[in-house]
C-alpha cells in the first residue's frame, strides 16, 4: 500500500526566491556604480557575478513553481526532481563566474591601471555585500529547512558573492595603502579560484540526485529504528529502500506477519507503521508489501 503526506503550500519557498531576485538586482546595480567610479577590474567582476546572481534567482523561482506543480499524466510522481536542475545550473553559473572574473584580472595583471575613488567604491561594495550576506544566510537556513535545494543553493550563490566582494574590497584597501595597482587583479583570481569549490559542490550534489540517491544515513537509521519498534508485535521487516527527490522522500520496504493474520489486521498494522515513518519527515510516500512470515520466498531481498 502507499501513503502520502501533505506537502507544504508552495509559496513557503517562492518568496524566498523573489526575495533573492530583489537582493540581486539591488547589488547588480551599486557594484555597477562602484565599478563605474573605480574603474576596479575586481569590482567589474563582482559586477558580472551580481548578473548571473539575478540571472540564476529568476531561473530557481521558475523551478521552484514547477517541482511544486502536481503530478499530470506525464509525470505520475511529480516534477520534484526539478529542483536539481537550478542548482546544477547554479554551479555551472558560479564556474562561468569564476571563468569570467579570471579572464577580466588576467590583463589587468599585465598591465595594471591606476584605480580612482577608492573610497566611494568600497562603501557602495560593502552595501551591496551586507544585502548578499543577509539575504544569502537566509536562503541557506530556509532552503535546508523547508529540504530544497533550489533555495539552498541560490543562498550559496550570493554567498559566493560575498566571499567575491571581501576579497575586491581587501584589494582596493591594500592598492589604497601601498599603490600597487597589481594586487587588485591578483585577489580577484584567488577568490575566483576560492568560489570554484562552492560550484564543484553544487554540481555534484544535484548530479547525485538525479542518480536517485538514497536518503541520508541519519535518516536511515530514524526509519529503521521506527521498524524495529513492530518486531515486538511478531512481525518483521526487510527489503528497505529509500531515494529522494527534490523535497520528497520515498521509502519502501516488505512486511513479514503471520500467515494466519487477517487482511483486515495486517492492513491495520501496515497504516500504522507507515504513518510512524511519515512522522519522521514531512513529504514522505511510503509503499509497503505484505507478506507471510512463514514462506521462505517471503524472506528474499529482492527488488520489485
Amino acid at each position: 500500500m502507499e501513503t502520502l503526506a501533505s506537502p507544504p503550500r508552495e509559496p513557503d519557498r517562492t518568496r524566498y526566491a523573489w526575495l533573492s531576485i530583489g537582493a540581486g538586482v539591488s547589488t547588480l546595480g551599486l557594484k555597477t556604480l562602484a565599478w563605474h567610479l573605480t574603474g576596479s577590474v575586481g569590482l567589474l567582476s563582482d559586477a558580472l557575478e551580481s548578473i548571473v546572481n539575478v540571472v540564476a534567482a529568476v531561473v530557481a523561482l521558475w523551478v521552484l513553481r514547477v517541482a511544486a506543480s502536481p503530478p499530470d499524466a506525464e509525470h505520475e510522481y511529480g516534477h520534484h526532481k526539478a529542483e536539481y536542475f537550478s542548482s546544477g545550473l547554479e554551479g555551472a553559473l558560479i564556474l562561468a563566474a569564476a571563468v569570467g572574473i579570471v579572464v577580466s584580472a588576467v590583463p589587468r595583471l599585465i598591465h595594471p591601471v591606476p584605480l580612482e575613488s577608492v573610497g566611494l567604491g568600497l562603501a557602495l561594495s560593502l552595501g551591496a555585500s551586507v544585502i548578499n550576506l543577509g539575504v544569502g544566510r537566509l536562503l541557506i537556513v530556509r532552503g535546508r529547512a523547508l529540504r530544497s535545494i533550489a533555495l539552498e543553493a541560490d543562498g550559496h550563490h550570493l554567498m559566493t558573492d560575498v566571499w567575491t566582494s571581501a576579497g575586491v574590497l581587501v584589494g582596493l584597501v591594500l592598492v589604497k595603502l601601498t599603490s600597487l595597482s597589481w594586487l587588485d587583479p591578483v585577489i580577484a583570481i584567488a577568490v575566483a579560484l576560492h568560489i570554484v569549490w562552492t560550484a564543484i559542490q553544487l554540481l555534484r550534489r544535484s548530479g547525485t540526485a538525479l542518480l536517485d540517491a538514497s536518503v541520508p544515513a541519519e535518516e536511515r537509521k530514524a526509519i529503521e529504528a521506527v521498524l524495529d519498534k513492530y518486531t515486538s508485535e511478531g512481525v518483521a521487516w526487510h527489503a528497505l529502500r529509500t531515494r529522494q527527490a527534490g523535497t520528497q522522500r520515498f521509502v519502501s520496504l516488505h512486511v513479514l506477519v503471520p500467515g494466519e493474520w487477517t487482511v483486515q489486521r495486517g492492513h491495520d498494522l501496515l497504516e500504522r507503521l507507515e504513518h510512524d515513518v511519515r512522522a519522521l519527515t514531512p513529504e514522505t510516500k511510503v509503499t509497503t508489501h505484505l507478506e507471510p512470515i512463514e514462506d521462505a520466498r517471503a524472506h528474499l531481498d529482492q527488488h520489485d
